[in-house]
């Protein structure tokens, strides 16, 4: 897991500054501390921090082909590379290291632009071709591993794995994107490929870009999209066997490492699936850990435990303070643009936990895209029932009315709080859905915003992220969302979240259940085994009743929150009230000075839940105050 950068000239061949490319690898050290290396040529420019993994004694980048033709800097881990060694040496591709590094470099040169295709693993990289004089940047399908870039006004494309190298560079626009900030405050996370930043993208998932020297026209091509095809209806057990023996195979391959290795373990079903599959495919105990938290309602500690007393493992836990809310300044530094999860302060100290036992851990992140774990998703099918049994031009006038007359009741007990739900039956499917993900409503940014901001987002709305994918995503109700999850809410946030905690440990976390072969299997699996009832993971849950037992499997999901709403009522009372109301956010003109004071007020006085609302302004606040 590393750090890559790059200057690349467009049309001329320029001396590339040095010094600038140093500074913009050196702002990635923490995730490379082991070597760092740059290459420079007239025109180009690439650089690379290591955290060593495989082969540690060779496999420095940059790396050069033999015939010096290709240069490569690359982050991630290729997990078929023994297999494709074998291929490229029966073409007559001869191999100075052990590492998936230099694999990566013949790929290249056997196959061009296909050499994503058979790469099987999460990877960020980039190729310089002197002989073809062409630029190649690619992602991996699913957006386990980042990359940023930009065009430059000088005619200049950079890039980076972190937002933060890219700015290092004087020429780099920072005017801040105003549909970003409605997407950032829609979702509580700027979905690709935007970024906070006008002319600043993220290369998409699943997507590549080629630039030939001299070219003035280049756009981001697709290589893999998940496609959700049901098949017949199949027998429960048959596909659950089927499916541990394919999570087996995805978890083998990802425990290969020259440096120790482990797992995160919460104790829901995910990672505990995960480390049963590693007890069984390893000699040694498995090196396990979690955090457990002093109040009740957040903790899982206790079920982690029994699945580390089943088997065996060498389990590390520690407790981390329920008022440990000293990480929210750090926050914005890490993540380089607004990002709204505040189950970034546990990731962030669990990482740092399994740092000092491992270097590598497997995570379960992912199962809840794919098998439909989410409780969003149960209701969202609920709801597209509801919405089946009336026609549009009762449903939509009789709904909405329902949920805007039904009052917003935060503090009562699950069942009196209807309106939401209300509210989305009145919108169509797409649109319900996007309410449900929201972390502030269409009516709340509405208040929220002052009239200089809606006149900047000429009418824009964040539901028009989901719309892109109006003719792509699948009509069955449950495969949708769970496309539409796959698309935007994993690498935009979950997979955003885990690799800036891990990397600014220099930890590198492997996700067994984002296997694209194990996710396009997967995908072809009827919706009825996925949700079956109320019971998400239906059919993983099944086939894990001999692995793990049933108060782990068959539980309510917790996740990993931290008390915001007592936190913002209790010991950051005043700090809230500091930077809501206060100069930073004022000075913007963006936002609605006296819906910032009902906010505060309405949530301090017990009146109103505004805890998500109030947590993504505090990490704006926080972004802009740290960006001046």
């Amino acid at each position: 897991m590393c750090g890559i950068v790059g200057i690349f000239d467009i049309h001329e061949k320029t001396e590339i500054d040095r010094d600038l490319l140093s500074r913009m690898n050196e702002s990635q050290f923490h995730r490379g501390p082991d070597e760092g290396g740059l290459h420079t040529e007239p025109g180009l420019g690439f650089g690379h921090r290591r955290l060593s993994i495989i082969d540690l004694s060779s496999g420095q980048q940059p790396m050069h082909s033999q015939d010096g033709n290709v240069v490569l800097t690359y982050n991630g881990e290729v997990y078929n590379f023994p297999e494709l060694r074998e291929e490229l040496q029966a073409l007559g591709y001869g191999f100075r290291t052990h590492c998936d590094t230099e694999v990566i470099l013949y790929a290249w040169q056997a196959w061009g632009e296909a050499c994503v295709e058979r790469l099987r693993g999460m990877f960020a990289f980039a190729i310089w071709d002197r002989a073809q004089q062409s630029l190649f940047l690619a992602r991996d399908r699913l957006g386990i591993k980042p990359l940023f870039y930009a065009h430059l006004p000088n005619d200049q494309l950079i890039f980076g794995s972190e937002l933060k190298a890219l700015k290092q560079h004087p020429l780099l626009p920072k005017t801040i994107d105003p549909t970003a900030i409605e997407d950032y405050f829609g979702f509580g996370y700027i979905p690709d490929p935007k970024t906070i930043y006008q002319g600043v993208y993220k290369l998409e998932p699943g997507y590549f870009l080629t630039i030939k020297k001299g070219q003035r026209q280049w756009q981001p091509r697709q290589y893999w999209d998940v496609k959700f095809q049901p098949g017949l209806n199949r027998d429960a057990a048959e596909v659950g066997e089927e499916l541990i023996e394919r999570l087996r195979q995805a978890v083998k391959i990802r425990m290969v490492a020259d440096v120790p290795l482990g797992a995160f373990l919460s104790g829901g079903v995910d990672s505990s699936a995960v480390v049963a599959m590693m007890a069984g495919l390893s000699n040694d105990p498995v090196n396990t850990c979690s955090i457990s938290f002093g109040d009740p309602k957040f903790n899982e500690s206790q079920f982690a435990a029994q699945v580390a007393e089943r088997y065996h493992t060498a389990h590390r836990v520690e407790q981390v303070d329920p008022d440990d809310f000293s990480l929210i300044d750090q926050l914005s530094g890490l993540y380089d643009e607004p990002y709204a999860d505040s189950s970034a302060l546990p990731t962030y100290r669990v990482c740092e936990l399994a740092k000092k036992q491992v270097t590598v851990v497997l995570s379960g992140d992912g199962g809840d895209e794919n098998l439909a774990g989410y409780r969003r998703h149960r209701w969202h099918t609920y709801e597209d029932r509801m919405r089946a049994l009336l026609p549009d031009a009762v449903r939509v006038p009789l709904f909405s009315t329902l949920g805007r007359i039904y009052p917003k009741l935060d503090w009562a007990p699950k069942f009196l709080r209807a309106k939401s739900t209300l509210e989305s039956i009145g919108r169509d499917s797409m649109a319900g859905y996007f309410h449900s993900v929201s972390i502030m409503s269409n009516e709340m940014r509405e208040q929220l915003f002052s009239n200089q901001l809606k006149s900047q987002l000429q009418g824009y709305q964040a539901i028009e992220v989901f719309r892109r994918y109006k003719n792509l995503a699948p009509s069955d109700p449950l495969s949708m969302v769970q496309y539409l999850d796959l698309k935007t809410y994993l690498p935009g946030d979950i997979l955003t979240k885990v690799d800036r905690a891990s990397m600014a440990h220099a930890l590198e976390v492997r996700v067994p259940l984002l296997d694209h072969k194990l996710v396009e299997w997967m995908a072809t699996l009827p919706p009825e085994l996925k949700l079956h009832g109320r019971e998400g993971k239906y059919v993983f849950k099944k086939a894990l009743e001999t692995y793990l037992p049933n108060d782990i499997l068959y539980r309510p999901k917790m996740g990993f929150a931290v008390p915001l709403a007592s936190w913002f009522k209790g010991p950051l009372k005043q700090r809230v009230r500091e930077a809501l109301l206060g100069d930073t956010l004022k000075q913007t003109g963006w936002f609605n000075q006296a819906f910032l004071e009902h906010m505060v007020t309405q949530h301090q006085a017990g009146l109103r839940d505004y805890s998500a609302p109030i947590w993504s302004l505090l990490m704006f606040e926080a972004f802009l105050r740290n960006s001046l």
